[in-house]
């Protein structure tokens, strides 16, 4: 812009949307990667790089096995035959076939007789640039639990800024990352008569653009893929799924005979109020959830009417929106699996003293989960919110309903509760889709009345989860009180 010169009104607007509120990133992941989680490989990287082809390449298929819509990510696990199976959100089963007439599936399942499949899965995502941030959020979610991410860049390429961010982030959860570089849509630099090799020459630019911004990829590999042959790519992902396995398998050792060993109360407890104390722990803990979670959404909601106003209009917003509620839903998880584990701790604490030793801790955590189950208050594990065209919240129950929302299944969880669920219907795929409904005003106010729906039965949801946790924990703590050791 030329000194001195009016920025536009639009710029403006843009600026003032994007400073309103701002708070941490929220964290990917809960940190439990256990020797049961199973591997995988988050395959991703920026338009144009022939990703496609090179996982088509890597799991010996055609290219029409592994694409899939515009949105959507493909996860491939081995099976003793090829099937494919698409998981929409609000839907109780999955479909055969590609997808879902009424919005695209969030997941879309492959199975494959293919013999690598038996180290690790594989993860396909959209584009870098169509991730934003919820999509990278859950992006490095999956990552996470998977352990490696491979991302596909092509020699005609540069990495830009989204691509750096991205990069930047996982660089700092420590997982392990690949680069594959292919010939992309103008194919290898030709020779110059030298003697030198236009592919490494290609795969070293790349390398050394890359560690300008991000130097904590230096170890990173870098491997080239021609055209159909991925056996450079696939041996470097064996090999780091045998390390990564036993690594993993060394976390966590076998329960041992302590797992009954007799536990004390604290001297101090009996003349204490315990009680009380615990309970304004939870309060605090309560009001700390939900404060989060409302900044959270306040920031969702400034990305959304963002993205109606300077970027996809109207005709974009169920698919922004149903990408955000996605982030929000592990954002939540994570934080109610937090706050029971503070809690937790505090209530161990007050009543025994210093910190419970992983063996001890995985029994109460045990006796909490007999006590929500056996007092009815344990909540539903199959709840997925939908919000639905009035922007109003619909719940769908079943044991179903919550294997259509993950794009990387996981191989089940410890936490005493359920993960949380959210995401749009189709029919309001299918609303913001109609070229009648391309106003941008009445768009805006739905998503701010949507999302306003979703922070009331969302709160509501997440204070119920941590108040039958109380109830459920108060009596092995009372019952270690009266006793004088713990009885889990």
């Amino acid at each position: 812009m030329e000194p001195g010169a009016r920025r536009p009104a639009t710029d403006l607007n843009h600026d003032r949307l994007r400073s309103t509120v701002s708070v941490p990133a929220p964290r990917p992941h809960s940190g439990r990667t256990g020797p049961d989680e199973p591997l995988a490989v988050i395959v991703t990287g920026p338009a144009g790089a022939g990703r496609r082809a090179v996982l088509a390449a890597l799991l010996e298929t055609d290219l029409a096995a592994v694409t899939v819509p515009d949105g959507s990510y493909l996860a491939v696990g081995y099976g003793r035959s090829a099937r494919r199976t698409a998981y929409v959100p609000g839907s109780r089963q999955p479909h055969s076939g590609v997808g879902h007439p009424t919005r695209p599936p969030r997941r879309t399942q492959l199975t494959s007789p293919n013999p690598m499949l038996r180290h690790f899965g594989v993860v396909d995502c959209p584009d870098t640039a169509s991730l934003g941030v919820a999509g990278v959020r859950v992006l490095l979610e999956a990552a996470a639990r998977g352990g490696a991410v491979l991302f596909v860049i092509g020699a005609d390429q540069s990495f830009d800024r989204a691509d750096l961010d991205l990069l930047t982030e996982l660089a700092a959860t420590g997982v392990e990352v690949f680069f594959a570089v292919t010939p992309g849509a103008a194919g290898w630099p030709a020779e110059d008569g030298a003697g030198l090799d236009p592919v490494a020459i290609s795969v070293d630019a790349h390398r050394v653009a890359l560690l300008a911004s991000v130097s904590a990829l230096a170890d990173a590999p870098w491997l080239p893929v021609p055209p159909g042959d991925a056996e450079k790519v696939r041996r470097a992902l064996v090999c780091w799924s045998s390390r990564e396995g036993l690594r993993r398998a060394s976390q966590s050792p076998p329960e041992g005979a302590e797992t009954t060993r007799r536990v004390s109360v604290a001297a101090t407890v009996a003349g204490s109020d315990w009680a009380g104390r615990f309970d304004s722990h939870v309060r605090a803990a309560v009001h700390r959830l939900r404060q989060n979670v409302s900044l959270e959404l306040a920031n969702i909601h400034l990305r959304v009417v963002r993205e109606i106003v300077f970027c996809g209009g109207p005709a974009s917003l169920a698919a922004v929106l149903d990408r955000e509620l996605h982030a929000l839903s592990l954002l939540a998880t994570a934080e109610c699996d937090a706050t029971v584990d503070q809690l937790i701790d505090d209530g161990y604490a007050l009543v025994f003293g210093g910190t419970a030793e992983p063996d001890v801790r995985r029994r109460i955590i045990r006796a909490v989960s007999w006590g929500l189950a056996e007092n009815g208050r344990s909540p539903d594990t199959g709840r997925v919110l939908l919000v639905t065209t009035t922007g109003g919240i619909a719940a769908l129950s079943g044991p179903g309903a919550l294997a259509a929302l993950d794009v990387h299944p996981a191989a089940g969880r410890h936490e005493v509760l359920p993960p949380v669920g959210l995401a749009l219907s189709g029919s309001c795929y299918q609303h913001w889709r109609a070229p009648e409904n391309a106003d941008q005003t009445r768009a805006r106010i739905w998503s701010q009345r949507a999302l306003r729906e979703i922070e009331l039965e969302l709160l509501r949801d997440l204070s119920q989860r941590v108040e039958a946790v109380r109830l459920a924990f108060e009596p092995v703590l009372a019952d270690a009180v009266d006793h004088g050791i713990l009885l889990a």
